[in-house]
């Protein structure tokens, strides 16, 4: 085989194709300009190389994203034709070097349901499965809200009150409250085992409320009147012609009030009458049946998932 070279990727000259090969990797169309300006963004967070061959072709890359302190999410990709024949294990070796420089501790990687061949590329370098996601959809025109406002309107009788970030100012101080329930509620998803999102909330808050697609409307809560308490929340937003349920959650003080149900269909009607999309995306890991259960009533569809693979690094 032609020597393989390994370089950075460079914007102008090699995004085009890969925002080709990102949109066989995650399903997900992805301009060259799209690929170019969210790099821009977060180039101090991401490490991406590609492999070339003596030419000048490009044969794959890798992308790496610094998600925590210790955790790097990565993509890799090598064209079909030149599979096995060491580019991958060239790419993953300079990867894994690279991102052990940066004294992380952790890899983690997502694959599809019906990607055998990434997979066992995954298992044989050390990933273990840590998590199966389920994506469901949801079709806004056929989704019936009525039934749930009786459940808002006796919540809001009980002394909730609904509101968003954007109804409270979206403040630092109301930032700072988000981030508390965010944090608290995501870790306590089944099957998180506690593990946190974000290292602090200076983290949260550059990862989230400085977001383009982060939308302080969007961000509905639930705030118990007889205390302040921030008790429930669903976050949603737009990205291209669908909108996607980030993460909706519950004090765990404050379950079984239907709390979850009552926030998550706010979310849905802001998508549909202020984001003016049709379609919802969310995801679930399989350990997560109570949400799972939620949008299921909803009319939710299950789609093929992913596996989330991670290593743990020495």
């Amino acid at each position: 085989m032609k020597t393989i070279t390994l370089r950075p990727a460079d914007p102008e000259r090699d995004f085009g194709q890969l925002s080709a090969w990102f949109a066989v990797l995650e399903d997900d169309a992805l301009s060259a300009e799209g690929l170019k300006e969210y790099y821009e963004k977060h180039r101090d967070l991401i490490i991406p190389k590609v492999a070339e061959d003596e030419e000048g072709k490009l044969l794959g890359f890798y992308w790496v994203y610094r998600t925590s302190i210790e955790l790097r999410n990565i993509d890799l990709f090598v064209t079909p034709e030149k599979r096995r024949q060491g580019v991958g294990s060239l790419l993953y070796e300079d990867l894994e070097k690279s991102v052990k420089e940066s004294q992380a501790k952790k890899l983690q990687v997502g694959i599809s349901d019906t990607n055998s061949e990434s997979r066992e590329f995954a298992e044989k370098r050390g990933f273990n499965e840590r998590w199966h996601f389920i994506p469901m959809r949801l079709n806004l025109k056929t989704f019936n809200d009525q039934p749930y406002e009786e459940i808002i309107a006796k919540l809001k009788g009980e002394g909730f009150r609904f509101t968003s970030m954007e109804e409270l100012g979206n403040t630092e101080e109301a930032q700072h409250k988000l981030y508390a329930l965010n944090d608290s509620t995501d870790a306590d998803v089944p099957g998180r085992n506690g593990e946190h999102t974000w290292d602090s909330y200076e983290d949260f808050q550059k990862r989230v409320c400085l977001m383009d697609w982060y939308k302080p409307g969007g961000q509905k809560v639930v705030i118990d009147s007889s205390n302040g308490d921030w008790v429930a929340m669903s976050a949603i937003s737009r990205f291209g012609n669908h909108a996607y349920n980030l993460h909706t959650g519950v004090d765990r003080r404050y379950r079984g009030r239907k709390l979850a149900q009552a926030v998550k269909v706010t979310a849905l009607r802001y998508a549909r009458d202020m984001l003016k999309v049709s379609i919802v995306h969310t995801d679930h890991n399989t350990m997560n049946q109570p949400m799972i259960a939620i949008d299921r009533k909803f009319g939710y569809i299950e789609v093929p998932g992913n596996f989330i693979m991670q290593k743990m690094l020495a």
